[in-house]
């Protein structure tokens, strides 16, 4: 019996420059995926196909913007064609946003960025690869969210609403797609506590929340706040979402779809 959870799986992964879509790329290469990296800057991609090819892994990048309709459908249909069908997608396109910033200071602009942004690329990744997936060869797509989807707490309206979006997109797209025999899953890490070495777009994301407590960001992923404020009381790392996301692609999560696995750490019990 092969050993390898994603053996002639074909992958296609958005975002697969940056530190969570690079780590997933990485994983699923070694599972033995056919992977296919797609995004905005080449040298992001480059490098994580360097590691891939390494490795001995199969890999294929594409400078896609994700947020262009057509490039992204175009993409994919070549895929497809050259691969013979797509089985398995992730959307890790990362999205610069607010945090920190109550309503009263907050721009209509800036509420809306992280809705507009997450969820139009969401929907647009989502379109392009469901066509060539699911019927004889089970097929799987990919979402990721944070725990702002159930948090109640002041300065992330924008992020908050978006998080919770993707989550009711990911469930109801799972619905549509079931009888296709296409499987949807989210996927809630919360801030990942080694993204920002990776060169996560997280840096400058909580630059804010760090200097309003005095820390680094650095400081706040792995002793602050965000961290107690777990069960574990620590933060998920890049390795956990990635070998979680290469299980819940693979057929022993056949059985999944239409839910959230909370890689929180314990930041919030469903």
């Amino acid at each position: 019996m092969n050993g390898l959870l994603l053996d002639d799986k074909n992958a296609v992964i958005y975002g697969g420059g940056g530190a969570i879509g690079g780590a997933t790329a990485r994983v699923f290469a070694r599972e033995g995926a056919r992977v296919f990296i797609a995004g905005r800057t080449q040298a992001k991609l480059d490098a994580v196909a360097r590691d891939i090819a390494a490795m001995g892994g199969k890999v294929e990048t594409a400078q896609v913007d994700v947020l262009d309709q057509q490039a992204v459908e175009k993409h994919a249909d070549a895929i497809a064609a050259t691969a013979g069908g797509i089985d398995i997608a992730l959307n890790a396109v990362s999205v610069m946003h607010d945090q920190g910033t109550l309503l009263e200071d907050l721009s209509l602009e800036e509420f809306m960025r992280p809705i507009d942004g997450f969820l139009r690329t969401l929907f647009i990744t989502s379109k392009a690869v469901a066509r060539h997936m699911g019927s004889e060869r089970p097929g799987v797509i990919l979402t990721l969210s944070e725990p702002g989807s159930k948090l109640a707490v002041g300065g992330i309206l924008g992020h908050s609403v978006s998080a919770a979006g993707k989550e009711a997109f990911s469930r109801v797209l799972a619905a549509e797609l079931a009888p296709g025999n296409i499987r949807v899953i989210g996927i809630r890490p919360h801030a990942v506590v080694d993204a920002p070495a990776a060169g996560s777009y997280t840096k400058d994301l909580f630059k804010q929340t760090a200097a309003a407590a005095g820390q680094s960001v650095q400081e706040l992923l792995e002793g602050g706040g965000m961290a107690q404020g777990t069960l574990l009381k620590r933060l998920p790392t890049l390795s956990e979402i990635a070998e979680t996301a290469a299980f819940l692609a693979s057929d022993r999560a056949g059985a999944m779809t239409g839910t959230i696995a909370n890689l929180s750490a314990g930041a919030l019990v469903d």
